[in-house]
């Protein structure tokens, strides 16, 4: 990943839209002509199996949107059988999550010849990974600038706050944030937006509209704007 362009992509929570998010870096990297792969070291939640390979359907969708090309395992190295916590799931399943280990899987990963590099979280920032460690200690593994998605929604000033803060107090760049409209008819939308473009001190790199059949988050993320932040 030394020469890469490489970003984390977290949320304020659970089910804000961070693989779309995630799915559409790597779209508008690949209308870019920018070489990439979408890493989610881990995924709480077996979706199916392809070619007799099971998978979480979040890292699938990473895997095909990238430009070259892994195996599943590469790109979801810990697939959790269930979908709930991650460390209540792996505890359950007798499984072991091990931040150091995980960033090293990245960083072997990503040891190609490419330009982005997109990693995808599993829950919010701080979501446990095991008895002392969490999804955050990962990226501080990483090293990585963080883009956090916003899902607008009640609530999603003081999550995007508290999160941005954790960000910056383990050292890490905040390279820029997208607002998920994921309720289009929340109460006081633009203003919500406002006061995060006001308070993050980090470039919107992408509002979001509600998606439908056939959209595409690419339209709608500033990949260049992140590029030159991050």
């Amino acid at each position: 990943m030394k020469d890469a362009k490489s970003y984390f992509v977290t949320g304020t929570d659970t089910d804000v839209g961070k693989t779309v998010i995630a799915v559409g870096l790597l779209d508008a990297a690949r209308r870019a002509g920018l070489r990439s792969i979408g890493l989610k070291p881990v995924a709480a939640g077996r979706d199916g199996e392809r070619d007799g390979v099971p998978y979480n359907a979040d890292a699938l969708a990473l895997l095909d949107a990238a430009t070259v090309t892994l195996d599943y395992a590469a790109v979801n190295p810990v697939l959790l059988e269930r979908p709930m916590a991650p460390h209540l799931a792996a505890a359950i399943e007798g499984v072991r999550i091990d931040a150091r280990e995980l960033a090293q899987h990245c960083r072997r990963a990503a040891a190609r010849p490419v330009d982005i590099v997109i990693v995808e979280g599993a829950g919010g920032w701080l979501v446990p990974l095991n008895e002392r460690e969490s999804m955050a200690d990962l990226v501080t593994e990483l090293g990585m600038p963080v883009v956090l998605v916003v899902g607008m929604r009640l609530g999603c000033l003081n999550h995007a706050l508290l999160t941005a803060a954790d960000i910056r107090a383990r050292g890490l760049v905040l390279a820029g944030w997208v607002a998920n409209c994921i309720e289009p008819d929340m109460a006081g939308l633009q203003d919500n937006i406002d006061t995060l473009r006001a308070r993050l001190d980090a470039p919107l790199v992408g509002r979001v509209q509600h998606l439908g059949s056939g959209d595409d988050a690419a339209d709608h993320l500033d990949l260049a704007l992140l590029l030159r932040h991050g």
